[in-house]
């Protein structure tokens, strides 16, 4: 028997979904410290998103649907999920983390040049009750259009900036409550009648806006949650017939995605990564061709588990995922996604398990959107058990985590084009009240998603030299070394308007000497022999008369570093 999965008090449980305290604190310092000039944005990306970029552009802009076991566009064409997870929403701060130390679009633009096509945001049902809003939002020179927003609200700008840049949304019911994770999907404060409002709220709210693909239902549901056991108040497959059936009665064109349970006929696994169930009792929803159904699976830094000291590992885990869930996908089902998956990355024996699920799930190349689906855990690096993407400094890229993920990557999706239609007014079924079992045990060592420092790469000592660029463009450009190393820099270039206001600018230099760009935010950076060439995006085209605006850039070089000049442009 396969014992059971992480219980309530492991770090995942406490540092992961309970770290708004500490979020809370570190969003103040972390204002502070940028309102005193303190903050210096650096920020890194990786090579390793040339492998998506390698693959033919999709160019889906509409719904999805699915077809046995792969996810098809609105042209019948096979796409693949291949993202991360963004959590915030579901804890006390009530919205995404990391809005106290970076702009909300530069950090979807970061998730989309590193080659991830898909955010997961979690959410609790408290988001509903009128009149939340959001905390822990820097609004100094970053998110000044979320200020007065509610949680909801930024919810929306999230969507829609994301679906604008060819990224896709999937929100994940987390929580009935900010307090913590609830092994079935309701509680005696929030009631199945909340939870499905909620969800037919959300299908509302982003109905006609392709780039919300679906909703996962219920997070990891877990014992005594069963699958088609027939006892209605804990037969979490009937549940989700019942909520699937509401939302595509408001939006018939949205996924339903359905995790699985903890435990199926004494089997027992992660919560939520059980799926045994499904080959006899599928859900059965009123419109065809939407059910995806999702696992997770995680190494030893969130739980030990029985086949991670098998004599056989790692060759044991194929046979292991094929049996909790894998077996879907092979049978030709439905969709697999793996909604979540993470580790540190301290052990060997954690990386020998990223490795081999990694090629379990199946190359892009060669497979395409015929593989299995998934969303990396997590975005943040203020997941107490496994860490993020980026690192504490919510800035630098986690290059080895995110090199593990780099054959699985797969191409974005069309820009949506949407800048709304979204609903002013939210469900008037919503959740009365706070619930009064909160979760036991929060941590207080998460990681508190500050840092000293930059990457330990960085050289004490930063070149600190920068230099304006030509006048009679309508703009002048200057760029500032922030960090270097012995192999490559990160710099920042701040664009400013002349007497003029301007609607859009384009910046130029040539590299002194063997540096090459290899990744950029808040701007479309390109570069050809020495020349480099950046160009606005949709959000920071529009300076006012004197007024400035910046983006960054990650480079490789080797030797001395002499600052370029640069040349600047309005349009």
């Amino acid at each position: 028997m396969v014992t059971t999965s992480s219980p309530p008090p492991t770090a995942r449980r406490r540092a992961r979904w309970l770290a708004a305290s500490a979020a809370a604190v570190t969003a103040t310092l972390m204002v502070l410290a940028a309102l005193l000039g303190q903050a210096t944005a650096t920020a890194a990306a990786t090579s390793t998103a040339a492998t998506a970029a390698a693959s033919p552009a999709a160019t889906s802009t509409g719904y999805w649907h699915t077809s046995g076991r792969q996810i098809l566009d609105e042209n019948n064409q096979p796409v693949r999920i291949a993202g991360v997870n963004w959590f915030g929403f579901e804890t006390d701060n009530h919205v995404a983390h990391g809005l106290w130390s970076r702009d909300y679009k530069s950090m979807i633009d970061q998730m989309k040049s590193l080659g991830y096509n898909t955010i997961r945001l979690p959410y609790s049902d408290d988001i509903f009750k009128p009149g939340t809003m959001p905390d822990s939002i820097n609004f100094y020179n970053m998110n000044q259009d979320l200020q007065g927003l509610t949680s909801l609200q930024v919810m929306d700008k999230i969507v829609d900036y994301a679906g604008s840049i060819g990224l896709r949304v999937i929100l994940d019911r987390h929580r009935p409550d900010a307090s913590g994770q609830s092994a079935l999907w309701y509680t005696a404060s929030v009631p199945e009648s909340t939870w499905i409002t909620d969800l037919k709220a959300l299908a509302a709210r982003y109905q006609g806006n392709p780039a919300v693909v679906g909703i996962d239902l219920h997070n990891e549901p877990h014992d005594p949650a069963c699958w088609g056991c027939g006892d209605t108040t804990i037969d979490w497959r009937l549940a989700a017939e019942r909520a699937g059936n509401a939302v595509l009665g408001v939006n018939p064109a949205l996924l339903i995605f359905v995790e699985g349970i903890q435990t199926y006929n004494g089997t027992s696994g992660w919560w939520g990564g059980n799926l045994m169930g499904v080959g006899q009792y599928p859900v059965q929803l009123n419109v065809a061709d939407r059910v995806v159904y999702s696992a997770h699976d995680y190494a030893t830094s969130v739980a030990q588990q029985s086949w991670f000291t098998d004599p056989s590992f790692p060759a044991n885990m194929p046979g292991i995922w094929d049996k909790y869930w894998g077996y879907v996908f092979k049978q030709n089902i439905a969709p697999v996604w793996v909604g979540e998956f993470g580790t540190t990355l301290q052990s060997t024996v954690d990386q020998q398990w990223l490795k081999a699920l990694v090629a379990y799930m199946l190359p892009t190349a060669g497979n395409g959107g015929n593989s299995f689906n998934w969303t990396f855990w997590s975005w943040n690096p203020d997941s107490g058990d496994t860490g993020g993407i980026l690192k504490d400094d919510w800035q630098t890229v986690d290059t080895v985590k995110d090199g593990y993920l780099a054959s699985i990557k797969a191409p974005g999706f069309g820009g949506t084009g949407t800048t709304g239609g979204t609903s002013a007014g939210t469900s008037s079924g919503t959740s009365s009240g706070a619930s009064s079992g909160t979760s036991s045990g929060t941590s207080s060592g998460t990681s508190a998603g500050t840092s000293a420092g930059t990457s330990s790469g960085t050289s004490a000592g930063s070149t600190s030299g920068s230099t304006g660029g030509t006048g009679g463009g309508g703009c002048t450009a200057a760029l500032h070394v922030d960090n270097q190393w012995d192999s490559g820099f990160t710099a920042t270039v701040t664009v400013t308007a002349g007497a003029a206001a301007v609607s859009g600018w384009t910046v130029t230099w040539t590299w002194p000497g063997n540096q090459q760009e290899t990744s950029a935010w808040s701007a479309d950076v390109s570069q050809a022999g020495g020349t480099v060439t950046a160009r606005n995006l949709s959000y920071n085209g529009a300076v006012a008369a004197a007024g400035s605006t910046t983006f960054g850039v990650q480079g490789t070089a080797s030797g001395a570093f002499t600052v370029p000049a640069l040349a600047c442009t309005a349009s």
